[in-house]
Order: C-alpha cells, then structure tokens, then sequence
C-alpha cells in the first residue's frame, strides 16, 4: 500500500489507516481477540497506520493496539495518539461509559486538560498502555473549548516533544475546520486530523483548510469519510454526523449511490476515494472493528473510481464543479 509523508516530518502513512476507536468499544462490545485480529487483518492488507486516543474506551483502544503490535518490527509501522483529555481514576465503581460513546466500565473519568505538563503526562499515559517508547504522531483532540490554553500552552509543549525527538510529528484533530484552520495559519504543525468534514456530502474543508495546508506543506488526515455511516449504507435511519440523517441529506446520498452502482462500483468505493482530489490529503482513517470490515474497507479503497463517476455526479448537481476529485490536475 502506497505511503505518504506528513508535512516536512518525515513519518509515513499508509493512504489508508487503521482508527482504533471501534476496537475500545465504541458503541458496541469487541472482545479482546476480535480487536487483535482485526488489527491482525489490517496488517495483511498493507495498512501500516494505526490511530488511536486515550478518550476511545478509556484508554482500551491504546491498550489493545498495543498488544496487537506488540510483535511487530517497530520501524515497519507508524502510530498516533492525542491529547488532551487525561483519564483519573473514577471516585465511585459501577456503571459504564456509553454517556461518551464506549460499551466499558467507567472505571476512569476524562479531564480536559491542555497544560503543557497535562500534554506530557498524557503522551507518558499513552505510552504505558500502548507498550511503546515512543509514538509517531500527536494530536491535540478536540481543543475546541479550550482553544486558548491549546494554543498557548499545549501546542509549544508538543513542539518541544518534536524538538527533542520523542514524537516524529505533531497536529490537531477535530471535527470542525475553522480552528484547524488556525492551528495550519498560525503554528508549524505538520498535519491536521479533520473527521467529517471533507467527504462526498460535506466539503467544509474546502473552502480555507485544504487551500492553506497546500501552501504550507501541511498534510491532512481525513476520517470520518461515511460520515458517521451514511456513505456506507445510505437508507431509512442511517446516521449523518452521529444522528439520525436529515431526509435532504439521505436523499443525496442516495442519490450517489444509484450513480455508483450505474458505473459499477460501490459508494462506499468513492466515498474512500473522493478525499484524494486534493493534494494536502495524505491518508484517509477508517474505523473498523472486526476483519471482515477491514477487508471490506481495503477492498473497496483499491477500486479504481472511474472518471464517468465523478463527470456524472457532477452533472447531477451531486459535486459541484469547483470541487477536485481524483485523476484530475488540481492547481
């Protein structure tokens, strides 16, 4: 599978990544050995980028990972983790943590934190439950509240972590553009993680995120491309954003898919392929569960998207004109 490098970091990704928040339990329960072999089937498939977050399961999905890994070469793989929330042991047992998405034990509570001191005692958290003496990249996760502190107290932390050789390269990963936006503007990050908002039916990166990484020589990290599901599957009470999808919105993807299918291949195929458009794209991070979704989701990223596709979903009014899709020159 293809790489690409971060920036001017010198770490690679796979174009296609592994998201670890599905095996620490979001939503739905895995067990240990359905985590390790979808980590297991990632690896077959070529990935070599693996994302995960203290926030995802309370610190499972770093755990796990780690021990799927844990026999790996080192040099062959990269891996990223954030910051921002440290995870303190929860004053009361019982209970479970799906009020934050994860089917675990809340055995621990998050605090935001984005102090300098909180960002090294997150990255040292991180590297104990992953097992490993260092990560490859940092992210400061969903600062979005607390974008003063994140700005001036986390952000320099993490350029002295880059400075001194502990990570290889540092960012931000959110859900929104404008604050990414600034970090591109205004810091030396080497990559922004933006999940949701450049897929087929949402292209708010467009506008200022992806035009200013371009000229700066930041890349982007795009997940969320099915937009919390309704690119995979597009019907009836399919979720958009992490709610039920709006019927204008379901309807367009519909809309796509029927597109699709009439030139043989799946949405899911171009919803994949669509970030790749614009040349600050360096991977794209899908969250998968168990092998059979990572096959399914390796399979569909090695579709060769036919340009009639896409001339065709413009036609449509689907794409608009002025948004770049793969296999054209974009300036």
């Amino acid at each position: 599978m293809r790489t690409r490098t971060l920036g001017r970091s010198g770490v690679d990704v796979t174009e296609l990544s592994f998201g670890a928040a599905a095996i620490g339990n979001l939503y739905t329960s895995v067990t240990d050995e359905e985590a390790r072999s979808a980590v297991d089937a990632a690896w077959e498939t070529g990935i070599r980028h693996f994302d995960t977050a203290p926030h995802y399961g309370i610190g499972l999905s770093e755990r796990r990972l780690g021990e799927a890994l844990a026999a790996r070469d080192r040099s062959a793989y990269t891996v990223s983790t954030k910051a921002g929330r440290l995870l303190v042991p929860a004053e009361e047992s019982g209970g479970d943590d799906l009020e934050h998405g994860f089917a675990v034990p809340a055995t621990h509570r998050r605090v935001w934190d984005f102090s300098a001191d909180g960002v090294r005692r997150s990255l040292e958290d991180s590297l104990t439950r992953l097992g490993l003496d260092r990560v490859d990249v940092v992210y400061l996760h969903d600062p979005d509240d607390h974008g003063e502190q994140a700005f001036r107290e986390a952000y320099p932390a993490l350029e002295r972590l880059r400075a001194e050789g502990v990570v290889g390269a540092i960012g931000a990963g959110m859900n929104q553009v404008a604050m990414l936006t600034r970090f591109v503007r205004d810091t030396d990050v080497d990559a922004v993680l933006c999940a949701g908002r450049y897929t087929l039916l949402d292209q708010g990166a467009l506008a200022e995120l992806l035009p200013e990484a371009q000229a700066r020589g930041t890349s982007v990290v795009v997940g969320g491309v099915f937009n919390s599901g309704l690119l995979a599957d597009p019907r009836p009470g399919a979720t958009y954003d992490y709610a039920v999808a709006p019927r204008e919105v379901l309807d367009r993807a519909c809309q796509l898919k029927a597109v699709a299918q009439r030139h043989g291949i799946t949405l899911r195929a171009a919803a994949l392929a669509f970030p790749f458009g614009h040349p600050a794209v360096a991977s794209v991070l899908v969250g998968t569960r168990s092998p059979h979704e990572v096959l399914d989701t390796a399979q569909q990223f090695a579709v060769a998207v036919p340009a009639a596709f896409w001339k065709e979903a413009r036609a449509a009014g689907l794409l608009a004109d002025h948004v770049p899709v793969p296999g054209e020159e974009h300036a």
